[in-house]
């Protein structure tokens, strides 16, 4: 009101106006809100390209878009395909590069192989030995003594000179050499637990690590992440981390974002009824036969989903009763379904 000097009236009528527009933005009581929240997710669907693009704008990542990744959320997925984080930092600590590079090398993946200057299998001796590039080794940030203390507790038969380590394999035989040869160079000496490459970005004056794998729990205990932006794209973890409302929010946001990029616009409203529905028992549940559909109350609704005679089985064994509520199975039997004018029910009053 102030910014555009409006009068009392003006003010009046603008209310008047919100008013009206929130009213007519209200379901109607009756509404079939499921069936146009579904036909209203799924139409655009349709349109949706099958082809997995690179993250927008990190070239390094591969990420999971359209179609593909909107079955994965609304499949809840324990294992989706392309886990990745985005990791910011707090205060003033988000426009140090130095410290973001050091956080970086800590969270992401490194081997032993990514600080080795020499490294020789030595068939005569039955020895494999790894000389450590001390340049290397302080480009990435990492500690000379942590990656002896690794390299101590993985390996039971190794001599330490210096930066030269010789290994010996616990049989004599060319097999087990080289299969240590693989090991030596595979061991991890760095990096948070699920996390593989990491790639550090400038957004916005700020530096972001996106990473390939998620590992929220861990993450967040790192000092400076900011706790508030620092986001995956994992639901489950999310609501094992951050809880189920947090989850519901996920939801909501990856379906929303999925779309989008895609260039469709579905009412937020119709994502957030699934959101939902997914959530509304604690525990983010599947659409489908193993989740929300496999669990209706109605047995007929249940046995017009999928597997039919299984679910009419299982209900006869049971003895259960089907109390006719809902509308598939009035539609089953070719009653009038209890939606718009068919909720309404007359009840006669005797004259006495």
């Amino acid at each position: 009101m102030k910014k555009h000097n409006l009068s009392d009236d003006e003010l009046d009528e603008l209310i008047r106006r919100v008013r009206r527009a929130y009213e007519r933005a209200k379901v109607e009581a009756g509404e079939a809100v499921g069936t146009v929240a579904a036909q209203s997710v799924g139409e655009p669907g349709t349109q949706m390209t099958m082809r997995t693009f690179h993250y927008a704008g990190v070239a390094e990542l591969n990420v999971t878009l359209g179609l593909p990744r909107l079955i994965e959320i609304v499949d809840a997925r324990k294992k989706i395909s392309t886990p990745t984080m985005s990791i910011y930092f707090e205060g003033d600590l988000r426009y140090d590069e130095e410290f973001v590079r050091k956080k970086a090398n800590k969270i992401g993946k490194s081997a032993l192989n990514d600080v080795l200057k020499n490294f020789s299998i030595q068939y005569a001796d039955m020895a494999v030995v790894a000389e450590l590039d001390e340049e290397k080794i302080l480009e990435k940030h990492l500690e000379y003594d942590d990656i002896i203390a690794k390299v101590e507790k993985t390996f039971k038969k190794v001599e330490i000179d210096n930066s030269i380590l010789r290994f010996e394999p616990q049989k004599p035989t060319i097999r087990e050499l080289r299969l240590l040869a693989d090991k030596v160079r595979k061991l991890q000496i760095s990096g948070v637990k699920n996390i593989g490459k990491v790639v550090i970005r400038k957004e916005d004056d700020e530096w972001v690590i996106h990473t390939e794998g998620s590992n929220l729990g861990a993450v967040l205990k790192e000092e400076g992440v900011d706790k508030v932006r620092t986001t995956t794209n994992d639901i489950h973890e999310i609501e094992t981390v951050l809880g189920i409302e947090a989850a519901r929010n996920a939801i909501i946001h990856e379906a929303k974002r999925t779309m989008e990029e895609q260039g469709l616009t579905v009412d937020i409203r119709h994502i957030m009824l699934v959101a939902d529905m997914m959530t509304a028992d604690g525990s983010v549940k599947s659409i489908g036969r193993h989740g929300i559909s496999g669990e209706k109350a109605s047995v007929l609704a249940r046995a017009s989903f999928e597997e039919t005679g299984k679910h009419l089985l299982r209900a006869s064994i049971r003895g259960e009763v089907d109390h006719l509520t809902g509308i598939i199975e009035n539609i089953i039997i070719g009653q009038p379904i209890p939606l718009g004018t068919g909720s309404v029910s007359v009840v006669m009053k005797e004259r006495k």
